[in-house]
């Protein structure tokens, strides 16, 4: 009940389906002291996706809140994982799993998604993506002529960084200029997505670990909640092993 409702109401609740009365305050202390096992998947692991989320941490007394981030990762087709402020734990979690020689994995333009992606599969090869979602939504913060658009759309979906930054140099504007220094800087992840795509080599879109975001804020984020530093971690291992089905 703690791991989808506030600790209030997962009181109450256990009390109407139990019998049973227990404190929040109790019940809260049950989640906090509680130790979690991570899993380890029985399946040879393909694809990875990382992804950032926030949650709202308490000021201290007379402070008001603030929002700071965590990170969370999805192995595709088995286990979530998420963890605030340990990224080593991370990338541990990731690396002790059954790792297939050729791990593909997925991401967004931030450089600490790609700062801890660097250290997965230290024994194999990664097979690094940029999410054709967030590609995409760069290109149209660019603007300008609707028919260049396309073009670098076309472009980029068969992965021509090279064409495409040609055809966005003579544009002039300083929004150009800024997405060709992006195709830049992530010119060795953006793949030919048309291949992978027709012949179903892998995932181009990091959707799945942005799903895991959404539904792991679906507790951290409830109305009104805010959480004490030393509290987020087992927040966060508590939803994670439900969604794993876990518990």
């Amino acid at each position: 009940m703690a791991a989808v409702l506030s600790f209030e109401k997962a009181a109450i609740e256990v009390g109407v389906q139990t019998g049973i009365k227990i404190g929040h305050s109790a019940l809260h202390r049950l989640v906090t002291q509680k130790e979690w096992s991570e899993p380890i998947s029985v399946l040879s692991i393909k694809e990875t996706s990382v992804d950032g989320g926030k949650v709202r941490v308490r000021g201290q007394q007379g402070e008001g809140s603030q929002w700071l981030d965590y990170k969370a990762v999805r192995l595709h087709s088995s286990f979530y994982a998420a963890y605030f402020q340990e990224n080593e734990s991370l990338i541990n979690f990731v690396n002790n799993q059954p790792l297939s020689p050729l791990l593909t994995c997925l991401g967004d333009g931030h450089d600490g998604i790609w700062n801890l992606i660097n250290k997965f599969n230290p024994q194999g090869r990664r097979r690094e993506i940029l999410d054709w979602f967030h590609l995409m939504e760069n290109l149209h913060k660019v603007g300008g002529s609707n028919k260049r658009l396309e073009q670098g759309r076309k472009l980029l979906w068969e992965g021509q960084v090279n064409e495409t930054i040609k055809l966005f140099e003579s544009a002039g504007r300083r929004q150009a200029v800024n997405f060709c220094n992006y195709l830049t800087k992530h010119r060795h992840r953006i793949v030919n997505y048309q291949l992978l795509s027709e012949e179903n080599i892998c995932s181009i879109g990091s959707g799945a670990v942005e799903s895991t975001v959404k539904q792991i804020d679906r507790r951290l984020k409830i109305s009104g909640a805010q959480w004490s530093l030393k509290n987020i971690s087992q927040m966060l291992k508590l939803r994670c092993t439900y969604l794993n089905e876990l518990l």
